[in-house]
């Protein structure tokens, strides 16, 4: 379902190995709360999508770990920015803008942080319509 989504938006998008469920556990302890129901459907069918000019549109699980850990514990970010506790980071625009879940609520919707301005606003109204939006398009900056 999800590969598919992805290739009638763009036949050249990259596919992963699908990422089993202890993994997705893993990522969920490690992060503290559970993942998008979309999204770990995504990551069974494969391990992050890789988009035009190698954007990853989104990531593979250990780098959607790794990056939220992170946002969420460095100290010049949190001099710098908003907290990030209530979004979950799964993609970027290949020039610093990320895509996340917003958590608390928890809701379907994307959202962009554009690191720029550290502004946070809606860009598609779930995981289908993002990814039909990003990979259709072709650009980094497709949601402006």
């Amino acid at each position: 379902m999800w590969k598919e989504a992805a290739g009638e938006a763009y036949a050249d998008a990259g596919f992963g190995e699908p990422v089993g469920a202890a993994a997705v556990a893993d990522a969920e302890r490690r992060l503290g709360g559970t993942l998008p129901a979309a999204l770990v459907d995504l990551l069974g069918e494969s391990d992050g999508i890789v988009g035009h000019h190698g954007t990853d549109t989104v990531w593979p699980l250990e780098q959607i770990v790794e990056q939220n850990l992170f946002v969420r514990s460095d100290p010049d970010f949190a001099r710098l920015y908003m907290p990030f506790d209530a979004l979950l980071f799964f993609g970027d625009n290949g020039d610093g803008d990320r895509f996340a879940f917003v958590r608390t609520p928890e809701r379907d919707d994307i959202f962009v942080w554009e690191h720029e301005d550290d502004s946070r606003r809606w860009v598609a109204r779930d995981l289908r319509d993002y990814l039909g939006r990003s990979l259709a398009d072709g650009g980094d900056d497709w949601y402006r």
